[in-house]
């Protein structure tokens, strides 16, 4: 590829640049135009236009093009896909006490098309990495954990999904309903076994598995516990929400007398090894912690703004030096976003609250590259655009319309996002000239309004 406006997030832009692919990996990346490749099976260059110069090798002009690290997705919950538009106008709390019902009666074929839906829109906005939550598993409902992990093999997509759970419903002072939680030991066996059976921690891996108790509210201190140990025991890392809503707080401060970082902190859940979602409402001493400890947020704008949840302190954070990536959040409470999305959503948000240069265009997209491979543990492999890194490359357009805005950054970033061109996950094309091609862009969608509907059937009995 040459001739695009490349932008490594690691320090070096070129206007008019190259990036060369071999296999899974970046082997160039610089100004002008791409150097011959040695022979012609060893090098293969990432393509907008789809010609190809010689059998092996793909030389494609990317002009008109901007040329980014593929997005990463730190937080999700790709079942929600199936659950959009219900409880729009309700807080965090009184959202999941609705919702709580009809998800009590997914099963694996609701999961599988929700995630395959959820999953190919996400590589629409150009995203090659995506976490999941799940953290609700209905006795008898199939297996629901082997349903999202098949469709993120379909997409094609980088997959990081976080064996989710919760153990302390009603009866315990939790919110959840006493009949959508699990009992310690399963909860404990189930996400080993999940650990086994899936995570990969060879380089360049598809697929790794963190552990991930649902939050404070919804979890027993032992969960919390016996989680982080298993989860440094098999070298995974651990996930959880953390002060999403001021409710949350006032519910800490009852329970614990903490806020909520301060009751994780006591119980060791914070560490290089975690990354937290949302993190809303944090103190002063709550943003030093994270940043001295080298804990990760996962700001999710759009749902937070939805939920009216609040703004979260990301410039204060980024200042402090701790790491954030960005995340849509489920789909029930950040309906139909686009990752790409969440850069101008962020940026705004910050600049409502902050002033104008509280979040620029480049530190946002650092947020959704670089950031976010902080957060997943893989800065070494992912989020830039550098010799030796994985090929994960959003090629936008950015001619047209948007062509109007000198600087292609913030025309990507401010703007109405500009068609995504070509997406490589490890080499191979997943988008192409702005359609989903791994799966049938029109399949996926069907199968996730089908997942919709059976959903809001098997849920009749409880809504």
């Amino acid at each position: 590829m040459e001739n695009a406006h490349v932008v490594t997030v690691s320090g070096a832009e070129y206007p008019d640049g190259h990036i060369v692919v071999d296999g899974d990996r970046i082997t160039a990346v610089g100004p002008g135009k791409a150097p011959e490749p040695a022979s012609a099976s060893a090098s293969a260059s990432a393509s907008a236009s789809g010609s190809a110069s010689t059998r092996d090798t793909e030389r494609i002009d990317a002009a008109g093009c901007l040329a980014t690290p593929g997005l990463i997705n730190t937080h999700h919950h790709l079942y929600q896909w199936a659950s959009q538009g219900l409880a729009v106008d309700s807080t965090l709390f009184d959202w999941l006490t609705t919702l709580y019902k009809p998800w009590s009666k997914m099963d694996a074929e609701v999961v599988a098309g929700a995630a395959t839906a959820g999953l190919g829109w996400l590589a629409k906005s150009g995203c090659t990495t995506s976490t999941d939550h799940h953290y609700l598993f209905p006795k008898g409902r199939g297996d629901l954990f082997a349903a999202e992990v098949e469709a993120a093999r379909e997409i094609g997509v980088r997959f990081h999904p976080c064996r989710g759970s919760m153990d302390r419903g009603e009866s315990q002072g939790g919110l959840p309903p006493d009949e959508v939680v699990e009992d310690l030991d399963t909860i404990i066996a189930e996400t080993e076994a999940a650990i086994d059976r899936y995570h990969d921690p060879s380089p360049g891996s598809m697929l790794r598995v963190a552990v991930a108790p649902c939050s404070p509210f919804t979890v027993t201190r032992e969960l919390l516990l016996k989680s982080a140990e298993l989860a440094r025991d098999k070298g995974v890392r651990l996930h959880t929400h953390l002060a999403e809503t001021l409710d949350e707080e006032e519910h800490t401060r009852e329970q614990f007398g903490m806020t909520p970082a301060e009751y994780m902190d006591s119980i060791g859940w914070l560490g290089p090894d975690v990354w937290l979602a949302h993190c809303v409402h944090l103190h002063d001493t709550d943003v030093k912690r994270l940043a001295e400890t080298r804990t990760g947020t996962a700001h999710c704008p759009s749902s937070n703004a939805r939920l009216g949840a609040g703004i979260a302190r990301v410039s204060r954070l980024l200042a402090e030096g701790a790491t954030v990536g960005l995340g849509v959040d489920g789909p029930a409470s950040a309906e139909l976003v686009p990752l790409a999305g969440e850069l101008r959503q962020a940026i705004y948000l910050q600049r409502a609250r902050y002033g104008p240069t509280a979040l620029t265009a480049r530190q946002a997209l650092e947020m959704a590259t670089l950031g976010g491979a902080r957060c997943l543990g893989r800065e070494d492999e992912l989020g830039s655009l550098e010799p030796g890194k994985l090929a994960d490359i959003a090629l936008w357009r950015v001619d047209g319309f948007h062509a109007a805005v000198d600087d292609p950054v913030v025309a990507f970033a401010f703007g109405q996002t500009p068609p995504l061109q070509r997406l490589l996950v490890g080499g191979r094309t997943v988008v192409d000239d702005d359609t989903l091609v791994t799966v049938p862009q029109d399949e996926a969608g069907r199968r996730g309004a089908a997942a919709h509907h059976r959903l809001m059937r098997l849920a009749e009995e409880v809504l």
